[in-house]
């Protein structure tokens, strides 16, 4: 068996054996779980300073054959682009450990932002975990979305295809696109939670 195979193969087992959500995890319809961490520029990100504008947290780990599949698709960046365009705040966060698979410093993460296009507004470098563990994020792509007055609306998997194939996009459904949709509507999201799946986040002991 290859290498690649026994990766995706491990990581959809991982996926399938989580708990819906991490105890101590924040919960749909409560305030969002505060927090600061240095961006990739260098930059301190704030919640609090982010109070009146939807965010979006994504994790990621560019290594992981599930978050290929929605970069090298151009999935991720054209639905980056949708929403920042349209004024949200995307916060891709790296919460793997030094060593780990994912793991990136500050001009990795700039380097894959430049080379695959991306359009985040900014990259979370969380290389301790602090903000992963905070948040109960157990996969890479996890997603969560924050309305404009600090209440999370949804959490959970970026859509229900649970696999590395890029042809399973087609017939996806994007549970982040649709939130974010609703929100913009001023109607309440119908999907707030569903079972996140990708490779675990790799998270120092």
């Amino acid at each position: 068996m290859s290498t690649t195979r026994r990766i995706v193969l491990a990581a959809a087992f991982a996926a399938a054996s989580l708990p819906a959500f991490a105890q101590g995890a924040p919960h749909v319809g409560s305030p969002a779980p505060a927090f600061t961490a240095t961006d990739s520029n260098g930059k301190t990100v704030s919640l609090a300073n982010l109070k009146g504008r939807t965010v979006v947290l994504e994790w990621t780990n560019d290594e992981c054959p599930f978050v290929r599949k929605h970069y090298g698709s151009q999935s991720m960046q054209n639905l980056q682009k949708k929403w920042t365009e349209k004024g949200i705040v995307w916060l891709s966060v790296i919460s793997s450990t030094p060593g780990e698979q994912g793991y990136a410093d500050a001009a990795k993460a700039n380097r894959l932002t430049a080379d695959r296009g991306a359009s985040p507004t900014a990259v979370l470098l969380d290389p301790k975990g602090d903000v992963g563990r905070t948040y109960g994020a157990q996969v890479t792509p996890h997603m969560y979305v924050i309305k404009p007055d600090g209440v999370l609306a949804y959490m959970g998997g970026i859509d229900d295809k649970p696999s590395t194939k890029v042809e399973d996009l087609k017939t996806a459904k994007n549970f982040v696109d649709t939130a974010l949709g609703e929100l913009s509507a001023g109607k309440p999201v119908s999907v707030t939670t569903s079972r996140p799946y990708g490779c675990t986040v790799k998270y120092s002991s």
